[in-house]
């Protein structure tokens, strides 16, 4: 069933943002009189999150693919690390490049990021988040299924709950129930001609991210709404496809398309059912603090 969606929102979007000791506005294009460039000011290092993650992995192909990034190194942590390096940078006007990605609470805390130009469309255009679910579900459990496939919302949705759980400093699951209990109208909408059950166990499986974690919780107090019993359980991005293609899960609304997790899906696709996006408007990509003055990967330099 092909779905209705609720609207764009913002546009995600993944971020590269580079940091570096000196808060002087410097342009790269300053390095040639004797300025301290951008690039140099960064250490040539994209701060990034985990190993493994789709931006990490398209990340490493930018660098390959872009002579002005020839050189460099993505520093890989966690998410945690890179918006902690990011606070930082932000609070004292520092240069820095991320790997970052909407929906993502940092884009509802900092509005005025931008993302550099990608001329060779490494990290793609818009994405979407999708919903895929193990072969045999509609048949097994329909009222389940049926939900799933009805299931979407909006970037801001997402982003709010991220930024809330961020702010507050409450769980994500617990923003994400009071969220459900908030939006009543949207969730009537994905349990439309639902029939209640009693106690029909749903396993959903998703990667840790926040953005996911917040989708999966709002649809696990979704399902509990006609009685379902449903269970979380986070892996890496790998495991999601190949859990949800061995039928060793139920579904996952975590899967980023066409570029951040295209390797994993394509690895899998004949083995599980795609029900379509349940989020448009996300992005991948490199963004920096708007007081930077650089718009583009190219306007970076490579290391000598």
């Amino acid at each position: 069933m092909k779905k209705m969606l609720l609207g764009i929102g913002l546009a995600s979007a993944l971020v590269l943002a580079g940091c570096g000791d000196n808060g002087d506005d410097m342009s790269s294009s300053e390095a040639s009189n004797g300025e301290t460039s951008y690039s140099e000011a960064v250490d040539y290092t994209i701060t990034g999150i985990e190993p493994g993650a789709g931006i990490s992995v398209t990340t490493e192909k930018a660098i390959e693919e872009y002579e002005s990034l020839s050189g460099w190194s993505v520093e890989l942590s966690s998410t945690a690390a890179m918006a902690t390096e990011l606070d930082k940078a932000m609070d004292n006007e520092e240069p820095i490049i991320i790997t970052g990605w909407n929906p993502h609470w940092t884009f509802a805390k900092y509005p005025d990021m931008k993302y550099l130009e990608d001329p060779k469309g490494i990290y793609g255009g818009v994405e979407e988040i999708k919903t895929i679910a193990r072969k045999g579900l509609e048949e097994e459990k329909p009222e389940a299924y049926k939900i799933l496939d009805q299931f979407n919302w909006e970037v801001a949705d997402m982003e709010a709950i991220m930024f809330e759980s961020k702010d507050s400093g409450e769980d994500i699951a617990v923003i994400a129930k009071q969220w459900v209990e908030d939006n009543q109208d949207k969730v009537d909408q994905w349990l439309e001609g639902v029939n209640d059950v009693d106690g029909v166990k749903v396993e959903l499986v998703s990667t840790p991210w926040d953005s996911e974690r917040a989708s999966s919780n709002v649809v696990k107090y979704a399902m509990e709404q006609k009685g379902f019993d449903v269970t979380i359980t986070p892996v890496d991005v790998a495991v999601v496809f190949e859990s949800i293609a061995n039928g060793d899960g139920d579904a996952s609304v975590a899967p980023w398309m066409p570029i951040t997790h295209k390797d994993f899906y394509e690895s899998y696709q004949e083995d599980f059912v795609d029900l379509g996006a349940n989020l448009t408007g996300a992005k991948i990509g490199l963004v920096v603090p708007a007081y930077m003055d650089i718009n583009s990967i190219e306007d970076l330099e490579p290391k000598e």
